[in-house]
């Protein structure tokens, strides 16, 4: 199973809202070859985490199948986020779209080369978790053992 976490707070390239913006890099997943798209969560209108000054969130999580190398897959994302417009700069920053490589296949890897897997801050955010449920209920943190519906309990 992979899981890619998507979001967006600010218009794409377009002028299109958020929203559509990550409707279009679901779909745009569906182009990834060797990879087959199996769910999409529903969207979620989610605060800025950390909290900042900026417009909120539409979160969602795909989920698919299939084999990939975890550079490949991550090369793949930020091509998709660039031709949303994406521009990267200060962390947390406002964007036109993030996507996020949560977990690819159970693999566990916690020192560079990017990406850490699984994502390393993905257990801590409810933006992550609630549509992770959606996609995949059954799922459990690699490292941690837990399932999304014990890490979002266990959220402040």
């Amino acid at each position: 199973m992979i899981l890619i976490a998507i979001g967006a707070n600010l218009p794409g390239r377009q002028g299109e809202s958020p929203l559509v913006a990550c409707r279009a890099a679901a779909e745009a997943l569906r182009s990834l070859p060797g990879l087959r798209v199996t769910a999409v969560s529903r969207w979620y209108d989610t605060a800025p985490v950390p909290p900042a000054d900026q417009p909120d969130y539409i979160n969602g999580m795909a989920r698919l199948e299939g084999e990939a190398d975890a550079a490949w897959l991550l090369a793949r994302l930020h091509a998709i986020e660039v031709a949303a417009g994406r521009r990267r700069g200060a962390p947390n920053a406002a964007r036109t779209l993030d996507l996020d490589l949560i977990e690819l296949n159970g693999m566990r890897r916690t020192a560079p080369p990017p990406p850490l897997l699984p994502h390393p801050r993905a257990h801590e955010r409810a933006f992550v978790l609630r549509p992770l449920h959606d996609v995949a209920p059954d799922w459990r943190h690699p490292l941690l053992g837990r399932s999304a519906a014990e890490l979002l309990a266990g959220l402040a």
